[in-house]
Parts: C-alpha cells; sequence; structure tokens
C-alpha cells in the first residue's frame, strides 16, 4: 500500500529482473524523460561485479488537483545471485514491479530464474504477488539473436501481467513501459485511495503527470 503522510504520497516502484538486462539503463533514459521540475537526482552506485548494488533512486512527483503532493520513488535492484538480500530489501513495501527481461534467446533460463525469485522474494517480504501491479518488459530488442514478438506473447499467453518491448539504450519503449505501470497503480489503488473521487485525479491525468 502507498504511503500516505498527511498531504502527501508516496509509490514504491521497483525495477526487478536479471543482470545486465537493462534495470539501470531504464532508469536512466527515464529520468532524461522527465520534466526537470519533477525529478530529484539519479543516484548510481556502481560495483565489480554486477552495475547496481543497492539501487538506483529517482524520486518523482506531482501535484492533485486538491493538494494532494503524490511522489514515485524508483529503484533498480541488483540481479547477480550473490546479492539476493539487496533484493529483498530493497523489494519490501513496493507498490508495483517492472520486470525486464533480456530478449536475447541465450538469457531465457536467466530470465525464468529470476522471474521465479521475483515471486518467491514477494512472498518473502510479505507482497501479494498475484495482486502486485506489474510489468513484464523485454528489453534488448537491438540485439541479435532475440525472441521473436509473436513467441514471447504466446509463451506468456493468459497472464495478467502487460507485456511491452524495448530498448532502453535508446529509450525505446521506456516511457510507454512505465505509463503502463502507472496504469496498473491507477486502477489498483483508486478504490482505495479515492484518487479520482476525493483528490480529482482521473487515470489519464495520473499518467501525464509524469509523462510528457
Amino acid at each position: 500500500m502507498p504511503e500516505l503522510d498527511g498531504a502527501r504520497l508516496t509509490f514504491k516502484l521497483v525495477y526487478y529482473g536479471p543482470a545486465r538486462s537493462g534495470k539501470t539503463t531504464n532508469l536512466m533514459r527515464l529520468h532524461d524523460l522527465v520534466a526537470p521540475q519533477l525529478k530529484g537526482e539519479l543516484m548510481t552506485l556502481d560495483t565489480q561485479g554486477d552495475r547496481t548494488l543497492f539501487f538506483d533512486l529517482l524520486p518523482m512527483g506531482f501535484v492533485a488537483p486538491s493538494g494532494l503532493l503524490i511522489k514515485f520513488r524508483v529503484f533498480t535492484v541488483p540481479g547477480q545471485v550473490a546479492h539476493d538480500g539487496t533484493r529483498k530489501a530493497v523489494l519490501s513495501r513496493a507498490d508495483g514491479i517492472v520486470f525486464v527481461a533480456d530478449s536475447q534467446v541465450t538469457e531465457e533460463t536467466n530470465n525464468a530464474e529470476s522471474f521465479r525469485n521475483l515471486a518467491e522474494n514477494c512472498s518473502r517480504v510479505g507482497l501479494d504477488f498475484d495482486r502486485l501491479p506489474v510489468v513484464v518488459q523485454f528489453n534488448k530488442r537491438d540485439l541479435s539473436p532475440i525472441l521473436a514478438e509473436q513467441e514471447v506473447r504466446q509463451r506468456w499467453a493468459g497472464v495478467s501481467w502487460p507485456l511491452t518491448f524495448a530498448t532502453a539504450l535508446s529509450g525505446a519503449g521506456v516511457a510507454e513501459t512505465f505509463a503502463l505501470l502507472l496504469r496498473a497503480l491507477y486502477r489498483q489503488f483508486d478504490p482505495e485511495l479515492q484518487l479520482s473521487d476525493r483528490h480529482g485525479l482521473d487515470e489519464a491525468a495520473f499518467v501525464a503527470g509524469i509523462l510528457p
């Protein structure tokens, strides 16, 4: 559940996935897209063996018509197996997740193992994975050989999570992925938070308040 503190509502969003799938690149491109007045400094902590030891933090926000300040804190997690404790710590109290998969054919096993790890860690930190807003992004569409889009859609047919395709290095699909997550967040939490009724904030404005 988002953190409500007086007139400020904070959503915690996490980019999760295998090592080097493009989580950090997604956040860097997203940071580039957001209007300067809506974003804080993008902080990256690199380490040997993985691009992100702890997380990238991207505080963003806007004000609803009612005066409610809505903030989004966006994190990545390290993908390497050795950093599972850090992943659980960052995942704790998350309100929404983007799972960044690597589209390369050679990465299918790593994608599957990381997704299982996500589901398991959600349970371990007390998150209801079945109700959590999740978007699955297949990144690195510029490489070869990659899984065809049709094949990906067939394999993920029947799941409730929206799928998106991206090349985060160039920025393609980054905004679309984040917009899907914002829509999922709104639909999940609007009944409880009454964003539309009490705060005059509909779904379109919730998404457009951050993205150009």
